[in-house]
């Protein structure tokens, strides 16, 4: 069975980024590993991130200090 890859953006995306983890998560295909990059979030997304990887432990956080896509 083939390991799926979801790799998801992060910028200040409090108000959506659980509903993203949980779909995500809720697939059929169980074979996934989900990366958030967080990009230097000034709202709560990194805070909720620590707390959904408690619930899933195949979630990778990392943290990007890069200003922007074109850095």
């Amino acid at each position: 069975m083939e390991k799926v890859s979801v790799i998801i953006p992060c910028y200040n995306v409090e108000d959506y980024i659980e509903e993203c983890l949980f779909s995500c998560f809720n697939q059929t295909y169980k074979n996934i590993e989900v990366i958030c990059v967080n990009n230097q979030s000034n709202d709560l997304t990194y805070d909720i991130l620590q707390r959904m990887k408690k619930n899933f432990i195949k979630l990778i956080i990392c943290e990007e200090n890069k200003i922007g896509a074109s850095a």
